[in-house]
């Protein structure tokens, strides 16, 4: 295959869904606000701590252990903000070990499911995966497989329909990525991972459905600048509706706490 006005398979934009208008982006902008917005609950956080030092700090309160999934050339310094609330709040978080994520999507899949075995085989339960992006499509993908790890998935802006209908921008860094990758770079998505049978395995494990012992839970918003956000709707998920960016669902706080609402839901306290 040939890298021309888009590397993505045509099948990955269903019928029905689009690619934010060029624009749109400049809706992704009000992350600068949302980030503004987490920094002062962080700093208000810390005051309360202040006044009451010993009010549940390092308290385990939730048996179930939570793993953080980047998205899209991200890494899981990007989800830091929300680890940090999470643990707060009781839960024991753990990254997924991701430290960019621009590689083949079932090379990632493989990683991150061998870190759920580790971290399952030391806990002894299953876990919550909670995914940003791509990350939610990987946390999708990985439940349909390994039921036996994934106690719940929350996805945050994840295309999992219309993996395609992105902004122009990603359709520009993905076809790069594929570029550096037939020029020998290694680790990177190739023509396979966004055209081929690598794709379409990806796509199809982000369609089937879950085991019912799986929660599910879908963030997205409306204002979303970077993916068509009918695409993040899946119709077997809990759906929940946000007013962010696509990058302030990573640490706007008011969609951290509908994540920690969908953790509480499906999530037994420690014993």
């Amino acid at each position: 295959m040939s890298v021309t006005a888009t590397p993505l398979a045509p099948w990955l934009t269903p019928e029905g869904f689009r690619a934010p208008s060029v624009t749109a982006v400049l809706r992704e902008a009000s992350a600068i606000t949302e980030a503004g917005r987490f920094a002062l609950g962080a700093l208000e956080r810390r005051r309360l701590r202040y006044r009451s030092p010993y009010a549940g700090l390092g308290a385990v309160r939730h048996a179930t252990p939570v793993i953080l999934v980047p998205g899209f050339l991200a890494g899981d310094s990007t989800l830091g903000p929300m680890s940090r609330v999470l643990r707060e709040q009781g839960y024991r978080t753990y990254r997924s070990s991701i430290h960019l994520n621009a590689g083949c999507t079932l090379n990632a899949a493989a990683q991150l499911e061998s870190r759920l075995e580790s971290i399952a085989l030391r806990r002894g339960s299953r876990l919550q995966v909670v995914g940003h992006s791509l990350g939610g499509m990987l946390a999708r993908g990985l439940a349909v497989r390994r039921p036996d790890l994934v106690a719940g998935i929350v996805t945050l802006g994840s295309p999992m329909l219309a993996p395609g209908a992105h902004h122009a921008t990603l359709t520009r860094s993905v076809e790069m990525l594929v570029r550096l990758s037939r020029a020998g770079w290694p680790g990177l998505m190739s023509e396979d991972c966004v055209a081929g049978d690598c794709a379409r395995q990806s796509f199809e494990e982000c369609r089937l459905p879950l085991p019912p012992s799986v929660s599910f839970t879908t963030i997205y918003s409306r204002r979303d600048g970077i993916v068509d956000w009918r695409a993040c709707v899946d119709p077997l998920a809990v759906p929940v509706e946000v007013t962010a960016s696509h990058a302030g669902l990573a640490f706007d706080p008011r969609v951290i706490a509908e994540v920690l609402r969908a953790l509480d839901a499906s999530s037994p306290t420690a014993g």
